[in-house]
């Protein structure tokens, strides 16, 4: 009881460190709440049976968590696999106190367990993954929580955008804010989630994710945001100048069984 409140406080003060909360103010509607983010990355052990993973994704871990309210879990592998090759887990909460109330109630859960039993049980020396790395994020002011596209093939692109300083970052994020989302809707850059990294590797950063039919679909979309006026006066204004250093992307599709 004591670690978890001690993991609860210290995930709360980041959190807090990471964004502002503007008080309600008379007459004014509150502010949104914002959607947690735990992005998961499975680097898969050459030559592992990957099944003995997605099964517990499916049977397990994915019904356990949508048993206590978290309603769209993503799975997601590399659209063009990479060596060796990763599988990527995505979910949301609606808040902290969510991530850690579910997160406990699925560790102790009688169906969890049972289900879990054959992951549980493999061997040392036949591991499936070598490690995987989690990131926790805080959905931003203007897009506060996910939008899962509609079902069918399709294909993501996992952004990320790493700053040279803690300020750097709060500047691209109210880039974002200030007018982004309304050019990626003219450009049909469907976007899914949009957070910023409160815990995890290569800090200070930001992750979000879009969605389109196709890479050729992408790829006129991105030509679209570039042209767009909106963009360019974005793009012109000071305030905007040197905010990010480093642009990371990965090309993803879902798995026959994602939720996302």
């Amino acid at each position: 009881m004591k670690r978890r409140k001690f993991l609860q406080s210290s995930l709360v003060a980041a959190a807090g460190a990471a964004v502002t909360i503007t008080p309600a103010i008379a007459g004014h509607k509150s502010p949104a709440q914002k959607e947690i983010y735990e992005w998961r990355e499975y680097e898969i052990r050459f030559g592992s049976d990957l099944a003995q993973l997605e099964n517990y994704f499916k049977t397990a871990l994915i019904p356990a968590l949508n048993k206590y309210g978290v309603k769209k879990v993503g799975v997601f592998k590399e659209w063009r696999q990479s060596e060796p090759a990763k599988v990527y887990l995505l979910t949301p909460y609606s808040s902290l106190d969510e991530y850690l109330s579910v997160n406990t109630k699925v560790k102790t859960d009688t169906d969890y367990i049972k289900n879990s039993a054959a992951y549980n049980s493999i061997p040392a020396d036949k591991p499936v993954y070598n490690r995987f790395t989690s990131s926790l994020m805080i959905a931003f002011d203007g897009f506060p929580a996910m939008v899962a596209p509609s079902a069918g093939p399709r294909i993501f692109e996992l952004r990320t955008y790493e700053g040279y300083s803690e300020e750097a970052v709060r500047r691209k994020i109210k880039m974002f804010n200030d007018g982004e989302f309304p050019i990626f809707k003219r450009a049909k850059l469907n976007p899914v989630f949009f957070g910023e990294v409160i815990a995890g590797d290569k800090l200070p950063r930001l992750t979000y994710m879009l969605t389109c039919n196709n890479m050729e679909e992408r790829d006129k979309g991105w030509s679209a945001f570039v042209a767009d006026p909106e963009w360019k006066k974005l793009i012109a204004d000071p305030q905007y100048a040197n905010t990010i250093s480093k642009i990371s992307n990965t090309f993803l599709v879902p798995t026959s069984y994602s939720q996302v």
